[in-house]
Parts: C-alpha cells; structure tokens; sequence
C-alpha cells in the first residue's frame, strides 16, 4: 500500500475482497444446491431476470420458472446422483456492482434408471450483478468439453 492510498481507494478494494467471496460462495452454493437436492439454495443464487444457457443437449432457460422448469422437470428426473467439483475460478469487474467469472467444471453422475455413470467436463462464463448490496448469477453460460459415458464404473460407497 502506498502512502497515497485514500480512504476511500481502501474501501473499494474491501469491497472487491467481499464480493469476491460473495461470488465464490455463489458458485458453491450451484454446485452443493443441485448435488444436494437443494432446490431453494440452487435458486437463490439467481436473480429472477436470470438466463441460464446450459447449451446443447440442453437448452436455454429464462427467469426463476426457467430455472425451475430446467432442474425439476429435466435436470433432476435424469440423475440419481451428481457430484460438482468447479475450479479456477477467475473474476473480473466491470465496474463496481458488475462482475465476470469464468471457472472449469468436473462433474461425476449416474443417471436414473440405467445407473450408467457419466463424466461430465465443461467451462461455466458467468456475469454477476449486485443489487441492493447483493451479489447474484445474471446470465451463466455453459460450454461443455465432453459428455461420456464411464462403462463399467460405479458410484458406491466405501466397503460395498
């Protein structure tokens, strides 16, 4: 810190600490509301003018009845169980309530019915916006890397 460090320089660079928390937390709370079942948790990292472009096979869901429609009705029917593990996240501001994120996704699951376990891989570009002092998921994009099937592998606890 220099000696002509402002008061008020120290305050904006607090506040991007903060909200850099924020929106990590916000990227956790993605990946452990919809492993978890959680759908209130899932939900509250949205705003409700939010678009969630998950892409090929997919699709494109709008506001918090989109996201609704796209984990109750699509998502969540496929997938007895899923297991999100996101990485690198890198943040950058666009001003003081507008941010970017781009971090990488693994994520391990086993659909429904078949139990064929699946690796997924894939990039998730976010904007957050902050309102009223609140951090949310505007607009998330994904770009998926690869969709395969694991043959011969199962997801089962330890000793059975």
């Amino acid at each position: 810190m220099s000696d002509n460090a402002t008061i008020a320089e120290l305050l904006a660079r607090i506040d991007q600490l903060e909200s850099r928390a924020a929106m990590r937390d916000l990227v956790t709370d993605y990946c452990q509301g919809f492993d978890r079942l959680d759908f209130q948790r899932f939900l509250s990292i949205w705003w409700d003018d939010c678009v969630w472009n998950i892409g090929p096979p997919f699709g494109e869901f709008h506001g918090h009845a989109g996201i609704e429609q796209a984990v109750q009705e699509v998502l969540w029917p496929v997938w007895r169980e899923t297991h999100h593990l996101t990485t690198n996240l890198r943040i950058t501001f666009e001003g003081s309530d507008d941010a970017h994120g781009e971090c990488d996704v693994d994520c391990m699951g086993a659909t429904r019915g078949d139990d064929i376990v699946q690796m997924i891989s894939a990039t998730y570009r976010d904007h957050f916006q902050r309102r009223d002092g609140v951090w949310k998921i505007l607009r998330r994009d994904v770009t998926m890397h690869y969709f395969n099937p694991l043959p011969g592998v199962e997801m089962s606890p330890p000793g059975n």
